[in-house]
C-alpha cells in the first residue's frame, strides 16, 4: 500500500452545551467546538487553559518520598558529602541532570554527574557508574529518568556505602528499588496528583521541594524551566496539566532569556524566529540526542551547564557535529534498510518489518525503524550487530503494542524493554532469522485491520472562508502543542489551487488554496513530501485537504498559511479511507 494513502478520522462532535457555553463574540463557534471536544467545559477552565499561572503547580510534597529526599540532599549538604547526579544519555536524561547539578552547584561544590555510555553500559543505572561514584568518594546518587527497576544495582551501591534517591517516570516494577527515596507518580501508592511529568519534571519538583523547604524564593527555579520544556517535548510526553505549565513557562524563558547552551543550539540550527514546541522537537532535540548516539552525552550536559558564551560555542559545535554525522548515517542507513525490500519477496508481502546488517550503527536504529514505520507503515524492528550479538529497536504503528509483540518472542531474546510504541532487544546472532518469522506471526495475530492503516485525526470539518481572527487568535492560544493538545487538523471539501501549485525542492508542495464556489477567501498553503500530487493540483479539478492553521515568518513578516497534512482528489473526504478499510476486511 503506498504510504500516502491515509484514512480518515472525524473526532466525535462536542456537547452542544458546552459550546453553547464557550462561544461568544472573542470566540466563535468553531473555536468553542475545539475547546470542548479537549473536555473544556465552561469559561472558568477556559480561563486556567489559556492563561497557564505558576501558581497552579501542585505541592512538590504531595509526590510519595518527596519529605525523605529533600532531607536527605539537606544531610548532604550539611555534612559536605559527595552528590552524584546521574542521568540518561537522552535528551530528557541530560536535560535532568544539567537543572539538578545546575541548582545543586550553588550550594556545594562537592559535586559531580555521571552519564552512562550508550554502548558499553547501555540505558540505565549501571555497576560502572556506582563502582565510579565510590571511586570519588561518592554517599548520595540523585537517579535521574532512570532507577524504578534497578533493584540489583541500587542494592550494590547500598553495600557500598552510597545512597540513592531515584527520581523516574516509567513504569515501576513489582518491587521498587531499596532507596532512601522513589520518586514517580507512577508508584501506585503515590497520591501525587499529575502522572505524566518527564523525568526532568521531576527532578524539577525535587528541586522545588528543596527549595520550598529552604526559604529559597520560586524565581531562583524559573530560569530552568528551560530545560522542562525541553525535555517535555522531546520525551513525547502529554502537554497537559502540569506539563502545560511548565511548557508555556519554559518557552517562554527560551525565547526571552536562552541560556548560553541552547542560544549556541539555535544559532547552529539556524533558528531566528520565536520557537514553538515543534522547534525544541525537530531542532533542539536531535542536536542534544546526538551526543549520546555519536560520541557521549556527557558532551550535552556540557553544553547546557555552558557558563559563556565562548564555551557554550565549542561545546555546540561538538554537538552539532555529532548531529550531522548522525544524519548522514540515518541517511545511508535508511537507505540500505528501504533497498531489503527491493531484494526479499518475503518481506514485501509481511505485514511487519525486520531488517538486519553487521555494518548499520547502533545509536542510530532507533531512528531508522521510525523511517521505515512512516514509508511502510507495519511495526517494525531494525537490527545490527554489537558485541556479539544482534541487537536493535522496534517502532510501532498507531494503536498496536510493539513491546507486547516482542514479548512473544522473548525465548529467542537475551533482553528487552520498552513500550507499547518503542522496544529495545538483544539476541544471539543465530536467531535473528527464527525471530524474524516469530516475530511476524505475533503481528499477524495481533494487529487490527485498521492499525494496519496510517490514520489522520481530523478535529472539525471547516471551510477556509470560515477562518476569521476570532479562530486564529484562539488556535494561537491553544499552544504549546503537543500529545494530549495536538495541533486542531480541519477538513477542507472541494478546494482548488488558484493557479501558484509548484514544487519546492523536490518534495514540497506550495499552492494557494479556496473553496472552488469562492475564490475571493483563499490562503497559502505548503504540503510537505507530497509532490505526488501536483498533477491533480494543477488540475483544476476541486480536491480534500486536511490542514493546520499556522503563523509563517517570512524576512520578519508573519502571515497565516496552511500545513497540509494529506490530500485526497475529490470532495468525498472521509468516504475513501472507509472503502479503504473495505478492501482490507475482505
Amino acid at each position: 500500500m503506498p504510504h500516502h494513502v491515509k484514512r480518515w478520522r472525524l473526532k466525535p462532535a462536542p456537547e452542544a452545551a458546552a459550546v453553547r457555553e464557550l462561544t461568544y463574540e472573542r470566540c466563535p463557534e468553531s473555536a468553542a467546538s475545539l475547546l470542548a471536544q479537549r473536555g473544556i467545559a465552561d469559561k472558568r477552565m477556559a480561563a486556567h487553559f489559556f492563561r497557564p499561572s505558576l501558581a497552579d503547580l501542585h505541592d512538590p510534597f504531595l509526590m510519595a518520598g518527596m519529605l525523605r529526599a529533600v532531607e536527605r540532599i539537606e544531610q548532604a549538604l550539611a555534612e559536605n558529602e559527595r552528590i552524584m547526579v546521574y542521568g540518561d544519555y537522552d535528551v530528557d536524561g541530560t536535560t535532568a541532570v544539567a537543572l539538578v547539578y545546575g541548582f545543586l552547584a550553588r550550594f556545594t561544590g562537592n559535586l559531580s554527574f555521571y552519564i552512562p555510555d550508550r554502548y558499553s553500559e547501555g540505558y540505565g543505572i549501571s555497576f560502572q557508574g556506582i563502582d565510579k561514584a565510590e571511586g570519588e568518594g561518592v554517599r548520595l546518587i540523585i537517579a535521574l529518568d532512570c532507577g524504578i527497576k534497578a533493584n540489583d544495582k541500587v542494592a550494590y551501591a547500598s553495600e557500598r556505602g552510597i545512597d540513592f534517591i531515584i527520581c523516574d517516570h516509567h513504569l515501576p516494577g513489582a518491587e521498587l528499588p531499596k532507596s532512601v527515596a522513589v520518586l514517580d507518580p507512577k508508584r501506585a501508592d503515590c497520591p501525587y496528583p499529575f502522572k505524566e511529568l518527564s523525568g526532568c519534571g521531576i527532578g524539577f519538583k525535587l528541586m522545588q521541594g528543596f527549595a520550598q523547604r529552604n526559604g529559597i524564593p520560586f524565581e531562583d527555579l524559573e530560569s530552568s524551566l528551560d530545560l522542562v520544556a525541553i525535555s517535555t517535548a522531546c520525551d513525547i510526553v502529554p502537554v497537559t496539566g502540569e506539563n502545560r505549565i511548565l511548557s508555556h513557562f519554559g518557552l517562554k524563558q527560551i525565547n526571552d532569556q536562552p541560556r548560553h547552551g541552547v542560544r549556541a543550539i539555535m544559532g547552529m540550527a539556524g533558528v531566528k524566529k520565536r520557537l514553538g514546541v515543534g522547534d525544541l522537537v525537530f531542532a533542539i532535540g536531535p542536536r542534544i540526542n546526538a551526543a549520546g548516539r555519536i560520541e557521549h552525552g556527557r558532551q550535552a550536559v556540557e553544553l547546557l551547564l555552558a557558563h559563556d558564551e565562548k564555551h557554550a560555542a565549542s561545546a555546540a559545535a561538538l554537538v552539532d557535529g555529532n548531529n550531522s554525522h548522525r544524519q548522514e548515517l540515518d541517511r545511508s542507513i535508511t537507505e540500505e534498510a528501504l533497498a531489503c525490500f527491493d531484494d526479499d519477496a518475503w518481506l514485501r508481502e509481511a505485514w511487519s518489518t525486520v531488517v538486519f546488517s553487521k555494518n548499520w550503527h547502533k545509536g542510530v536504529v532507533g531512528i531508522v525503524a521510525s523511517r521505515l514505520v512512516e514509508r511502510h507503515y507495519r511495526p517494525t524492528v531494525v537490527l545490527t550487530e554489537s558485541n556479539g550479538k544482534a541487537v536493535g529497536s522496534a517502532r510501532s504503528v498507531r494503536g498496536f503494542d510493539v513491546y507486547e509483540a516482542v514479548s512473544a518472542c522473548s525465548d529467542l531474546l537475551e533482553q528487552f524493554g520498552g513500550h507499547m510504541y518503542a522496544a529495545g532487544l538483544t539476541m544471539p546472532l543465530e536467531n535473528v532469522q527464527a525471530f524474524r518469522e516469530r516475530f511476524e506471526a505475533a503481528v499477524r495475530t495481533m494487529i487490527q485491520p485498521e492499525q494496519r492503516v496510517p490514520e489522520e485525526d481530523v478535529d472539525l470539518e471547516l471551510r477556509l472562508d470560515a477562518i476569521d481572527d476570532g479562530l486564529l487568535r484562539v488556535v494561537r492560544h491553544m499552544a504549546p502543542y503537543g500529545p494530549g493538545n495536538m495541533r486542531p487538523v480541519f477538513l477542507g471539501r472541494g478546494v482548488v489551487d488558484t493557479g501558484s501549485a509548484r514544487l519546492v525542492g523536490e518534495h514540497h508542495l506550495k499552492m494557494r488554496l479556496a473553496h472552488s464556489d469562492d475564490l475571493r477567501r483563499s490562503f497559502d498553503a505548503i504540503a510537505f513530501k507530497q509532490a505526488h500530487w501536483l498533477d491533480l493540483v494543477k488540475s483544476g479539478q476541486p480536491f480534500s485537504v486536511l490542514y493546520a492553521i499556522e503563523d509563517h515568518e517570512w524576512q520578519g513578516r508573519v502571515s497565516t498559511q496552511l500545513n497540509i497534512k494529506d490530500i485526497k482528489p475529490g470532495t468525498e473526504g472521509l468516504l475513501v479511507g472507509e472503502r479503504m478499510m473495505e478492501e482490507l476486511n475482505r
